[in-house]
C-alpha cells in the first residue's frame, strides 16, 4: 500500500470517528433536554403521598 492511499484511509477513518462523536453529542443533548422537560412536568403533578403504603392481601 502506498503512502497516498494510506493517508486517504486514515483521513476517512478520522472523519467517520468525528461524525460518530458529533452524532453521539447530539443524542446526549436531546436526552438531557427530554429529561429536563419530564422533570418539569412531574413537578407540576399532585399526588397522594399515602397512596400505596398499605396493602390488603386477604382473600
Amino acid at each position: 500500500m502506498d503512502i497516498a492511499s494510506l493517508s486517504i484511509a486514515m483521513n476517512q477513518s478520522k472523519v467517520q470517528q468525528s461524525a460518530g462523536i458529533a452524532l453521539m453529542k447530539m443524542a446526549m443533548n436531546n436526552t438531557s433536554e427530554n429529561a429536563g422537560q419530564i422533570m418539569e412536568i412531574l413537578e407540576g403533578v399532585s399526588y397522594d403521598t399515602n397512596l400505596g403504603n398499605n396493602l390488603d392481601i386477604r382473600a
